[in-house]
Order: structure tokens, then C-alpha cells, then sequence
């Protein structure tokens, strides 16, 4: 395993080579302590463009590049902001399309009050926003999903600067769970919609979403929804705090040059049509699913291992909006920028909830708060069964654990027994490629 999630320090991004040319783009326009937080929150505003393709997962489901979530979050003035302003470049198509909407109504509204009381009023107009307003609300989500697959199932993107204006699209902080779990599966809303012109349809719910919201706006805002799904279906990118540097980050000037390359890649992905299977992308993830168990046996943690299913769907996601706008072509870089989000949204997590995940107190400061551990790490190289009883105890660990996680190491052959001792070692195979 490349990164380590149990350290305070964000894992590092790989080189963006070849097959990224427009992340590094999309970057030239951030100052460089964001690259990092803004990565992976690129992925639901370009994976909106694309409409009409769906691709194979490895369990042979076919999934759209829609219902994909981002939440960045960082302390109140860091620099957060750059996201909201990226995120408008790359809409501008978007934002386009809906002033032709807000004129066919207008149009309408003049119509409908020209008529006298007793004329026949005109048809309103089914419009379709595809970059609603923030402030949306979930009468008028429903409404517009309805609207959008009529037109051939476009997916409506939402940027929300404060994560608390999701309540509203949502209908209430209670309706949360239910509005976004089916956002993310591509479910239907749940229910027909009465309105005085009678009963309206119950469309696939296609949107993506993102947030931006301090640390503390963060914890409240999830605090109860860490155990019920919602939590897991979340992107996350933390930007921990950093040195007081005096120095004023410089975000970038949007040169017409940095547009007309931004509409070639927008291009491809709007163009996008049909059905796929990108095999080295599917081997990838074949291969970090193993990664996770490996992970979650290390440190014990089945909450991890449930969290990281849906940490490796969220950056599969990721890696056929790439392939997409690399031409339908597939890179060495491509796959090393996917690996790198599956392990930051689960550093991420574990950074802002580790302690509530561990019902921990709310207030735990973020130097107290800490990701999983590598209980094999804390061994020495041979150590006896009490030796793992005793740092499971230290870390809140039941001690009836021991002999299942000693055996799951066996088998891994993370260490091997010797009868005669009594003794565990630590693998040559372990200690060359699977230590974190």
C-alpha cells in the first residue's frame, strides 16, 4: 500500500502525467495549497457533463457518472472559495443554457399576465436547469428532475459554498439521508408529486453535488448520519491547517486561452454517448478492494473496510470521467491519480470524524483525533499473543479479538508461527509491500 491513512499529513498527490492535462488546467487557476483539497472535488462538476454513457463496474452493474458528492472542508478563510469560482468556469456552458430557460419564462409569465381573467392562459413551459441556483428547494429539485428527464436525463449539478443549504434541497435535515442515498444510487424520488395540475412523475433523481464547509460545520452537519449510508456515499477532502505564512495565496486570472482548452475537454465529455468497460480501470479497482481488506485486517477495523466500498465506486467514478476526457485512452498517471482518491477521501474521513466514528466527544481537538492504526506496526518484528492482547487493550480493542486477527494475518501471510517459540514474525513479504 502507497499511503499511510493514520497519519496527520495528507497523503501526497502523485505527478499528474499523462491522461490529466485537465486537472493540471483546472489547477493553473488555484493557488498551490489548494491543489490537494480541490482535486477531487473537480469530479462532480465535470462528471455533469456527461449525459447518455454508462459504464461496467467490476461487479457488472452499469453506472452513470451522476450521483457523485464532494465535500471540501477546511478552517473559515482558507481559501475555500476558489472551488465555487473553478466550479462556475467550468458551468459556464451550464449557466448559458439556463438564462435561455429564465427567458422562456419570463416570456411566459408576460404572456399569462397579458391575458384578461376570463382568456385562456398559456401552457407553461417544462424547463430544465441544468446549474440551479444554491438556494434551490426541494419542491423545485423535483420538479426540475422531472424536467430533465424528459429532455433525455440530464444530471442537474448543485454547489452549495455552506454544507447547511443542503437541508433546504433536502426538504428538512431529517429528509437528508433518504434525498442523497438516492441521489447517489440513481434512485427515483421516492414518491408522485400532487400539485393543482394534478399528479406529476417520479423521476430518476440525476444530480451531482458539492459542498464546501468549515470543520466544526462538519461535524454537526454529519454527526447523525455517520452509521445510516449517507456518510460513506460522501466524498471528502480535507485542507488541515497550516503555518501562518504571511503570504497572500494568488488564485488565477481565467485567461481566454485557459478557457477555449477548458471547452475542448468539455467538449468530450458532453459528446460522450453509449456503454463501456474500461478493463485497466476495473483491474485497479480489483486490486485496491484487496488493498482494503488488507487495510481493515492491519488494524482491525470493519468500519473502514464498510466505508472504503464506497470510497473505491466514488473514485471509479473519477477514473471514467478521466478516460473520457483523455480521449477514451487509458494512463499509468490516470490510475495512480485514482488510487491517490480513494485513499484521501478515506484520510479525509478519518481526519474530521475519526473520533465520533469511535464515539469519541464532539469537541476532541484535532491533534487528539487520529485515523486507523497498523496494529502490526506497534509489534516488535517477534512478539507473542499476549504481546497483541495487550496493545489491543490499549486501543479499546476487545481481547477476545486476538486469535481472529492472528489468524487473518496468517493467512495474508503478514507474519508466520513457530511452534516450538511460541513466537509470530513479520514477514519478509509483508515488510517489502504491504507495510504502511
Amino acid at each position: 500500500m502507497r499511503y499511510d491513512i493514520s497519519s496527520n499529513s495528507a497523503p501526497a498527490m502523485p505527478n499528474l502525467g499523462r491522461g490529466t492535462e485537465c486537472i493540471k488546467l483546472l489547477l493553473s487557476q488555484a493557488s498551490q495549497d489548494m491543489y490537494e483539497p480541490l482535486v477531487p472535488m473537480f469530479f462532480p462538476v465535470l462528471g455533469a457533463h456527461i449525459s447518455g454513457t454508462e459504464f461496467m463496474y467490476p461487479d457488472n452493474s452499469w453506472k452513470e457518472p451522476c450521483g457523485m458528492m464532494a465535500n471540501l472542508v477546511g478552517k473559515s478563510s482558507g481559501n475555500k472559495g476558489q472551488f465555487s469560482t473553478l466550479a462556475e468556469a467550468i458551468c459556464r456552458d451550464f449557466s448559458n443554457h439556463d438564462k435561455e430557460e429564465e427567458k422562456k419564462f419570463l416570456a411566459w409569465q408576460k404572456q399569462k399576465n397579458a391575458k384578461g381573467a376570463n382568456k385562456d392562459k398559456p401552457e407553461e413551459p417544462q424547463l430544465a436547469y441544468w446549474f440551479p441556483p444554491s438556494d434551490t428547494t426541494k419542491p423545485a429539485f423535483l420538479k426540475n428532475a422531472i424536467a430533465l428527464e424528459a429532455q433525455g436525463g440530464r444530471t442537474q449539478y448543485f454547489n452549495m459554498p455552506e454544507v447547511e443549504m443542503a437541508d433546504q434541497l433536502c426538504g428538512s435535515h431529517k429528509k437528508l439521508s433518504q434525498l442523497l442515498r438516492n441521489v447517489y444510487d440513481r434512485g427515483r424520488a421516492g414518491a408522485l408529486r400532487a400539485t393543482a395540475d394534478g399528479v406529476t412523475g417520479n423521476p430518476i433523481l440525476r444530480a451531482n453535488l458539492t459542498f464546501s464547509s468549515t470543520l466544526g460545520a462538519t461535524r454537526r452537519f454529519y454527526k447523525y448520519e455517520l452509521f445510516n449510508g449517507t456518510f460513506g456515499r460522501m466524498v471528502f477532502s480535507f485542507k488541515p491547517r497550516g503555518e501562518r505564512s504571511g503570504r497572500i495565496p494568488r488564485q488565477g486570472t481565467y485567461p481566454d486561452e485557459f478557457y477555449l482548452e477548458l471547452d475542448e475537454y468539455l467538449e468530450r465529455l458532453d459528446a460522450s454517448k453509449g456503454r463501456y468497460m474500461i478493463r485497466p480501470l476495473n483491474k485497479l479497482i480489483d486490486r485496491l478492494a484487496q488493498d482494503m481488506a488488507t487495510l481493515a485486517d492491519l488494524t482491525d477495523d470493519d468500519l473502514l473496510f464498510e466505508l472504503s466500498h464506497r470510497s473505491l465506486i466514488s473514485a471509479w467514478k473519477a477514473g471514467c470521467v478521466l478516460w473520457i476526457l483523455n480521449n477514451q485512452t487509458w494512463t499509468k498517471a490516470m490510475g495512480d491519480l485514482v488510487e491517490w482518491l480513494v485513499y484521501h477521501d478515506l484520510w479525509s474521513k478519518m481526519q474530521i470524524f475519526a473520533d465520533m466514528l469511535n464515539n469519541g466527544e464532539e469537541g476532541t481537538s484535532a491533534g487528539e483525533r487520529r485515523g486507523p492504526k497498523n496494529m502490526l506496526d506497534d509489534l516488535p518484528s517477534q512478539f507473542n499473543k499476549a504481546q497483541l492482547e495487550a496493545l489491543r487493550t490499549s486501543m479499546n480493542k476487545p481481547i477476545e479479538g486476538t486469535s481472529n486477527q492472528l489468524r487473518k494475518w496468517l493467512h495474508r501471510k503478514f507474519i508466520e508461527y513457530c511452534a516450538q517459540t511460541g513466537l509470530y514474525t513479520k514477514t519478509e513479504e509483508y515488510l517489502k509491500k504491504v507495510k504502511i
